[in-house]
């Protein structure tokens, strides 16, 4: 904590260091911060400690300061925080503060990405590995992607059903996992929408340029990827599994549902930070043409199934079969 000390301002902040001494500590010491009406909870280290912090600042006017030593740092990246701790304190010193969206799934606060499918089962075994950081996580990654099967889901945003097979499905708040992986390219913090991404299933030949679109802000420009925008969004699965959260996973069951819930958490961001560049205006009509689309889709599928048992049975000859 010396640096820490060294660096920061106390002729603006009178500091309190805290230890956590146990997971979900950081929750408490945060809510008691907020009730004593603190400035700011600085959070030092990575997506699940800024987790832990900041589902106990929402809706309070504390706001969440982030000094990023984690293994993705996927808030920091989006808010373009820089990953030097003495850079993240200089920031921090100048009191600049936004207020941005949080995310829900099924009562769980996130602030970056949630989701189920293949990230999900990937971040359990990344949290059973004993190591961390990227290489392990790409390990990781790349063995149980040789094994994992897709799914069928079900899907309702916004009044709109339809089914989806897929490897995975992220919902984003944020635009990236982390370590500049961009899973919802598009996601800004201030537009009470839900980013979703759709993986559908895809072959070893679309690996290369499904990596390299990951990591370059292009992935919603593959053939094999849903994209769309919503405010709620639940999810049904043919049995219990494993969801993930800000990379943490938790089992959960058949129903997941997904909301936004639009500027409730106030954060320090740098004063010379890039706006979110979307328009919100824009945003808002794709929202409407993404629906439209989503309702579009849905009637045809069922245009095509009812059609499919319109056709009568056939022999192997190919004749018809007489009823």
């Amino acid at each position: 904590m010396k640096w820490v000390q060294e660096r920061l301002d106390t002729g603006v902040y009178e500091p309190e260091f805290i230890h956590t001494e146990y997971a979900g500590h950081a929750v408490q010491i945060s809510a008691d911060q907020a009730k004593k009406g603190a400035f700011a909870v600085i959070a030092i280290g990575g997506d699940g400690t800024i987790n832990e912090i900041a589902r106990s600042l929402v809706h309070t006017s504390t706001a969440l300061g982030i000094i990023p030593c984690g293994s993705g740092n996927g808030l920091a990246r989006h808010l373009q925080i820089p990953l030097d701790p003495k850079a993240a304190i200089d920031i921090i010193n100048e009191q600049v503060t936004d207020v941005i969206d949080y995310g829900l799934i099924n009562g769980l606060p996130f602030f970056c990405t949630c989701g189920v499918g293949f990230d999900a089962f990937v971040s359990l075994q990344f949290s059973k590995a004993g190591r961390r950081g990227p290489q392990t996580y790409l390990e990781k990654t790349l063995s149980e992607s040789l094994k994992y099967r897709p799914e069928t889901y079900e899907l309702e945003m916004d009044g709109c059903t339809s089914r989806y097979r897929a490897f995975l499905i992220a919902c984003g708040n944020a635009s990236q996992y982390g370590n500049n992986a961009y899973i919802t390219p598009q996601a800004t913090l201030n537009d009470g929408l839900l980013d979703v991404t759709i993986l559908e299933p895809f072959t070893v030949l679309d690996v290369p340029t499904l990596a390299y679109q990951l990591f370059h802000k292009t992935i919603d420009q593959n053939s094999c990827i849903k994209t769309f925008r919503c405010q709620k969004l639940r999810i049904h699965r043919s049995s219990p599994g494993v969801v993930h959260y800000d990379g943490d996973p938790v089992v959960m069951g058949t129903d997941i549902n997904v909301s936004i819930v639009k500027k409730e958490l106030r954060v320090i961001v740098p004063r010379d930070a890039e706006q979110d560049s979307s328009n919100v205006f824009q945003r808002a009509q794709d929202y409407i043409n993404g629906l439209k689309q989503l309702n579009r889709s849905f009637l045809q599928k069922m245009a095509g199934e009812l059609k499919e048992r319109e056709k009568p049975w056939l022999h192997r000859n190919g004749e018809n079969r007489e009823n």
